[in-house]
């Protein structure tokens, strides 16, 4: 069996999913297909989900929830959206002004976030 047959054959096993791996070097004349080790399982934690917001409690909170009722979700993150974008653009015209480099501004933006959070605008 040439090596192109060989890699071929196993190429197709491996597209088929049946867990062949090449035993020999890429440049051995024959290619032989050994049946690959099962995966021993490890014991893992659960999966931690990172999103939403910490401070559920803010000064705004409850101004924030009672007009998000008013006029509705997908409206209300939509305004919100383009607040927080323009938001953002002050901070970089800010940083541009000043002469600030990419890193100050990106920390500008999260410490805008995380006050931004603590004070319940993003409840």
């Amino acid at each position: 069996m040439s090596a192109i047959a060989g890699s071929v054959s196993l190429s197709a096993a491996k597209a088929r999913g049946l867990g062949f791996k090449q035993s020999a070097p890429m440049g051995a004349r024959v290619a032989a297909a050994v049946p690959a080790q099962p995966r021993a399982r490890t014991e893992r934690g659960a999966l931690k989900v990172v999103a939403g917001n910490d401070y559920e409690g803010g000064l705004f909170a409850p101004i924030v929830v009672v007009a998000r009722n008013i006029i509705g979700v997908k409206r209300f993150n939509q305004i919100r959206g383009k607040a927080i974008a323009l938001h953002s653009q002050v901070i970089t015209d800010f940083c541009k002004e000043i002469g600030a480099d990419g890193k100050v501004r990106q920390n500008l933006i999260r410490t805008a976030k995380q006050n931004g959070g603590k004070l319940g605008f993003l409840a």
